[in-house]
């Protein structure tokens, strides 16, 4: 289940709100994943297009059965892992706390604040301890690629900007929202945390693609959008994310050796616990997610 260093990339997208399938892939097949953490959000789309692979998952089940803060993301992350998955681009719908961000830009992230408080965020615990590194919680590599693509496409697209992650599944008041603006936020969301944690812990590439629906409630105009408005652009944001998926695609199938910026061997220096003391029935849950590391 181990992938080791270099191993040619698989690439694995992650639906946010909006995008439940991708059009255009050959060889298409839905088939359901098994976890030791349980049942992921939904079935895995595994595909090609242009011969290269790649696994579709939708963050929140088709038809949008499950809300954030119910999401099993150690299933998700472990059976893309599982699935021969190197790499992760995660799409996900958030609400603007800049005024230069309006409706419609995408924002290729590079940090994150974690405010979430009711989710398990770690695969690692009491019987096989360790501590990735998050100081640089995407990969540059693939938001390289992400800009480039959308620059062939001419999508409002912007790099950079801090992500915070909130428990939900209720909207932020006024204040938290001019909390976050005095923190200096670009963006606002429900789901990418602890997802880009666990890719980490799991030694994949990760890069999110956050795509604007609205204005947080910290601007004047946010009490008169309508939720036909956010809909509108949700349905325009989706369609051209997944043009950016086919667009980048191809880009990223050019690795040939491990990533450049050491997303693949996270775990070279994070795994705590000596082997003598470390739980075997720990070591067998993480048989995909850290088996390389793990020996």
């Amino acid at each position: 289940m181990a992938h080791p260093p270099g191993t040619p990339p698989v690439i694995g997208i992650i639906g946010g709100s909006g995008i439940y399938d991708i059009d255009g892939l050959a060889n298409k097949q839905w088939r359901r994943v098994l976890t030791p953490w349980g049942e992921p959000s939904d079935d895995l789309l595994f595909g090609e297009l242009d011969g290269q692979r790649c696994v579709f998952l939708p963050r929140h089940g088709r038809g949008h059965r499950v809300p954030p803060s119910e999401l099993n993301f150690r299933a998700n992350i472990d059976a893309l892992k599982r699935s021969g998955v190197t790499e992760i681009v995660s799409l996900s719908a958030v609400g603007s706390l800049r005024n230069d961000l309006p409706p419609g830009t995408f924002v290729v992230v590079d940090q994150f604040i974690d405010r979430t408080f009711a989710r398990t965020k770690s695969f690692f615990g009491t019987g096989l301890v360790a501590h990735v590194s998050m100081a640089e919680p995407v990969c540059k590599r693939l938001g390289t690629q992400l800009m480039a693509a959308g620059e062939t496409l001419k999508l409002p697209m912007v790099r950079g900007g801090t992500y915070l992650v909130m428990e939900g599944p209720q909207f932020s008041s006024k204040a938290e929202s001019s909390l976050y603006r005095s923190w200096e936020c670009s963006v606002i969301g429900m789901t990418n945390m602890p997802e880009a944690k666990l890719a980490r812990e799991a030694e994949i590439c990760y890069a999110t693609v956050a795509m604007v629906t609205d204005y947080d409630c910290w601007h004047p105009d946010h009490d008169h959008v309508t939720v036909e408005a956010v809909v509108k652009v949700l349905t325009e944001n989706a369609s051209k994310a997944r043009e950016l998926v086919r667009t980048v695609l191809p880009l990223l199938a050019g690795r040939t050796a491990s990533c450049d910026v050491g997303c693949h061997t996270a775990l070279d220096t994070a795994i705590i616990t000596a082997p003598a003391a470390r739980d075997p029935d720990m070591v067998r849950k993480l048989d995909a997610v850290a088996g390389r590391a793990l020996g």
